[in-house]
């Protein structure tokens, strides 16, 4: 199969997904095709079967802004047609599933043939973004016409309908995970050289967009490492950094805290991790805490949006009520006390993590693709 995938090339959950979902396409004898505005972070290497098209950033004195939505949809065009694209699967919402209506309109108006769009829902293009007046209306029409939908969480289908008036059904596929990427090898020596007194190494993994509360991760571990000698990792980059790095001074923790921005071999700093925080503000799912318990690390997060639906409260770690900084941190330190009970928690963790698996969820994807190439009809 010819498959196109429009995506964010950034460190967000949508790109990554997408990024993960091609490559294993690829390694399955599928034909991918990348259409973005830069190569995605985790398209790194040469890989059989992989294509990279790039929509170019065209520089004009009337545009204070480039119109990327006309450009991506051109690039679209052109791509579909010279490498016979058989199926587009756009991930996130805004601007993607229109730009896909629009790109298989325009190739049926050159008398192409019709190519089925299926777009992907991941968060806040529904949560979010999406429920904007500004976008709003575009991005109901543009889901209704859509050949297919799938979102990445049962919580993220309930949202969509409440939300939206949606006519399709949409199919959930849940995130997964590679096994063969995340995983927990000997990493001791690595682990000493962060905690060289066998203090336990707490990790958080974001965009730092205000809906993770990045300063809840710090006022948690504030209190962790009260009670247990403990390191913080932070992972990724974005707007609240700043806000975070002063409230790691005002709570004279620079010493315990590293800012590590962002890390493209993640896996390496979760392998040496013990615990795993996420108390975001909402989460379609939480492919960063999948992520992590992949690598046999428990989690304590909010018990909002999808998160139920991966964490597993009392087995693979622990879920709250949104802002709950000290019932988080009073859960975490049960963890961490003892050996037994962390070991305990990390192998639920790898268990769970198991059913997400890339070779559990990838067949579903292509199940999808086929029933939506069988069924698509040419819609106005």
């Amino acid at each position: 199969m010819k498959i196109g995938i429009v995506c964010y090339p950034t460190y967000g959950g949508s790109g990554v997904l997408a990024t993960e979902l091609g490559l294993g396409l690829a390694k399955r004898g599928h034909q991918v095709h990348f259409i973005t505005y830069k190569r995605p972070v985790r398209l790194s290497h040469f890989h059989e079967n992989i294509y990279f098209h790039e929509v170019a950033d065209t520089d004009y004195p009337l545009f204070e802004y480039t119109p990327y939505d006309t450009a991506l949809t051109s690039k679209l065009v052109d791509v579909v047609s010279y490498e016979k694209i058989e199926l587009l699967h756009v991930h996130y919402a805004i601007p993607h599933a229109a730009v896909g209506y629009m790109a298989k309109k325009i190739l049926l108006s050159q008398g192409g043939r019709y190519v089925p769009v299926i777009t992907t829902l991941h968060g806040t293009d529904i949560t979010l973004v999406g429920k904007n007046p500004t976008f709003a209306p575009v991005v109901e029409f543009s889901i209704n016409k859509s050949d297919g939908v799938t979102a990445v969480s049962h919580n993220l289908k309930q949202h969509t309908h409440h939300t939206f008036n949606i006519k399709h059904d949409i199919e959930v596929i849940h995130n997964f995970v590679d096994l063969n990427r995340f995983h927990r090898p000997n990493k001791d020596h690595f682990k000493k050289a962060i905690a060289p007194d066998g203090e336990r190494i707490v990790t958080h993994v974001s965009n730092f967009r205000k809906v993770k509360r990045v300063d809840n991760v710090v006022k948690v571990f504030k209190r962790i490492n009260e009670i247990i000698p403990s390191k913080l990792l932070l992972i990724g980059d974005g707007p609240e950094r700043d806000k975070t790095e002063q409230l790691c001074r005002q709570l004279e923790l620079c010493n315990e805290i590293r800012f590590l921005g962002k890390q493209e071999a993640v896996e390496e700093l979760l392998a040496v991790s013990d615990l795993f925080l996420m108390p975001s503000e909402n989460e379609s799912f939480g492919l960063a805490a999948l992520e992590a318990m992949a690598c046999e690390v428990p989690v304590i997060s909010s018990n909002v949006g999808g998160l139920p639906e991966v964490n597993i409260h009392g087995e693979t770690g622990y879920l709250s009520d949104f802002n709950n900084v000290q019932e988080m941190a009073d859960y975490a330190i049960q963890i961490l006390a003892n050996d037994e009970t962390l070991a305990r928690f990390r192998k639920n963790a790898l268990a769970q993590a198991q059913r997400f698996s890339l070779d559990h969820i990838l067949p579903h994807y292509e199940a999808y693709y086929e029933h939506v190439l069988q069924t698509a009809v040419y819609s106005a």
